[in-house]
């Protein structure tokens, strides 16, 4: 009669060998990968907070590379409004200088130089893009290379060619920054400055490079207030940008707080409990022990055992 019965044994024993291995597997899967499970399925009636959560992460993720992306660029301008600023302070420099000394000397020579730094922090770029084109960055927003070429220019406007279409990036949930300025905003009152002289300079009136009269002093002084409106434009800008910066880094750190929270929620939703996970799988590995161990034995029951 046992011997009959040895089919049920080995049914029973092999049931407990293979739950026994299943087990090994779930837990040896959660010490190598220290999940809870590898799929929304193994988390049950958790897996639509855990959408959801995870949905979260990536909005804010994006916001975090978004805002990063801006603040270089942010960067960038500054360095740029500040070459334009630091020509226009040249130009100021250079023109009371002559007032000063009544001898207009290499001015022109001067102007040129300072229209260059001001032509380079204009046409300066970024990521390969021109910074003050708008939305045609690969074509170049000033189309004049020297102060002859915009004294024949028709007027200040033709030399500017960049569009009306400004830098706007979504930062935040309902929060758009227009980070982007346009060539012809920051260089335009400068460039009618520096046209006027050139076409003074080149005019009945000039030229200026020797001892200078009444007139052109005149000339020069109206100049000099221009350059001093022109200045204080640059440094608005610039301070726009500061301040936009600033709210960039603010929304940024704001961000990144959030993200190590949303991380947190997800990982205790999601992480595996080691010192359980290693203890299920010792006792499973002991139970397929004992399981093979029964298994084995079964093997060698047989009627001859009781045949004596």
């Amino acid at each position: 009669m046992n011997r009959v019965a040895t089919f049920g044994n080995y049914q029973s024993a092999l049931l407990d060998l293979m739950n026994a291995q299943t087990r090994a597997a779930d837990a040896q899967e959660r010490v190598s990968t220290q999940k809870v499970a590898t799929d929304l399925t193994g988390f049950g009636r958790q897996s639509e907070t855990l959408t959801a959560l995870k949905g979260a992460q990536s909005r804010i993720q994006g916001f975090i590379e978004t805002s990063k992306t801006v603040s270089a660029r942010l960067t960038t301008q500054d360095l740029a409004m500040s070459q334009v600023s630091d020509g226009i302070a040249g130009l100021r420099e250079a023109v009371g200088s002559v007032l000063a000394t009544d001898s207009a000397g290499a001015l022109m020579l001067e102007l040129e130089g300072r229209f260059q730094a001001i032509r380079g922090g204009l046409t300066m770029r970024h990521h390969g893009g021109y910074l003050f084109s708008g939305a045609s960055t690969s074509t170049s927003p000033v189309n004049v290379d020297t102060l002859a070429d915009l004294a024949a220019a028709p007027d200040v406007a033709s030399v500017f060619v960049n569009d009306t279409l400004k830098t706007a990036s979504r930062v935040a949930e309902g929060t758009t920054l227009e980070t982007g300025f346009l060539a012809d905003e920051l260089g335009s009152e400068v460039f009618e400055i520096l046209r006027d002289i050139q076409i003074y300079h080149a005019g009945v009136n000039g030229p200026l490079n020797g001892k200078v009269n009444d007139a052109q002093k005149a000339f020069l002084t109206t100049q000099l207030g221009r350059l001093e409106q022109a200045a204080t434009g640059v440094i608005d800008k610039m301070a726009k940008t500061g301040s936009m910066a600033n709210q960039v880094e603010n929304l940024t750190r704001s961000h990144e707080a959030q993200q190590v929270s949303l991380d947190e929620l997800v990982s205790d939703r999601t992480d595996a409990d080691m010192a359980a996970a290693i203890t299920d799988l010792q006792l499973s590995q002991v139970a397929i022990q004992a399981s093979a161990q029964v298994i084995s034995q079964l093997r060698q029951v047989s009627l001859l055992n009781y045949l004596t």
